[in-house]
């Protein structure tokens, strides 16, 4: 068993004991074994580490980790302090700014979201450098999707941000009613135009939390004093600073 650190590690110790998951750890044994494997293991479970069952207000589904050196470590959508924030991130960090105010940081790395409890994960949580979606079909599809049933039980209501065609499939498994399940394309580029930028989702989230009694997100991920990879002073020149590449 995979000792998470919380609340997870009862609600999913059967999982962990099924067919399918120790097909699963076999599988990803030989990958890590003999190809470069993304986040680093001790990482693949990260977003349950950081957000317990218990603490989980918002959840953001992602598709599987960033595939580019350095990126993932194990929530969806975050990239490690030092990397240059991915397209979609800065997508998100736009309707942000436009929802809310908040001003684009000069970084990528979610955790205070995390421990804030925005649970941060991908339907697929592991991948092949430089080959999105190549987990997919493994077994990583049966854990999530228990992990979102799992979710779906809890008394306390819970906003589910599902963003893109696989995001939204997941819909089918979030039947409670007390839930608010808030959907939009993908904030990729090459979709984001289509009805990411201006969905609110984030300013509707903190409603619907304050509405049941929760303390709503705090939003902003702080800047980082003297960040390594190059950040600027103005949302604007942010955006044409940093990388064309994305994996979330």
């Amino acid at each position: 068993m995979i000792p998470l650190g919380n609340d997870w590690d009862d609600l999913l110790k059967d999982e962990f004991k099924q067919n399918y998951y120790l097909k699963l750890r076999q599988f990803l044994k030989r990958e890590y074994g003999t190809k470069t494997i993304y986040p680093d293991m001790y990482k693949i479970f990260e977003a349950l580490r950081l957000t317990s069952y218990k603490d989980t207000r918002v959840v953001i589904l992602g598709q599987d980790p960033y595939h580019g050196p350095g990126q993932a470590h194990g929530l969806a959508f975050s990239v490690q302090k030092e990397v240059r924030i991915p397209p979609s991130l800065v997508n998100i960090y736009k309707e942000l700014e436009t929802d809310l105010g908040c001003y684009i940081p000069n970084n990528g790395c979610l955790i205070p979201w995390a421990k804030q409890g925005v649970l941060l994960l991908n339907t697929s949580l592991t991948v092949v450098a430089g080959q999105a979606n190549s987990h997919h079909n493994r077994g990583w599809e049966i854990f999530t999707d228990r992990i979102i049933r799992l979710l779906n039980e809890k008394s306390t209501p819970v906003v589910f941000l599902l963003w893109g065609s696989n995001a939204k499939s997941k819909a089918a498994y979030i039947t409670n009613t007390r839930h608010l399940v808030l959907t939009s394309v993908h904030p990729s580029p090459l979709s984001a135009n289509r009805g990411f930028f201006g969905c609110r989702h984030f300013s509707r989230a903190n409603a619907f939390l304050t509405g049941t009694g929760q303390e709503p997100i705090d939003w902003q991920i702080p800047d980082l004093p003297d960040a390594a990879h190059p950040a600027a002073k103005t949302a604007s020149d942010r955006s044409l600073r940093y990388g064309e590449r994305d994996g979330a």
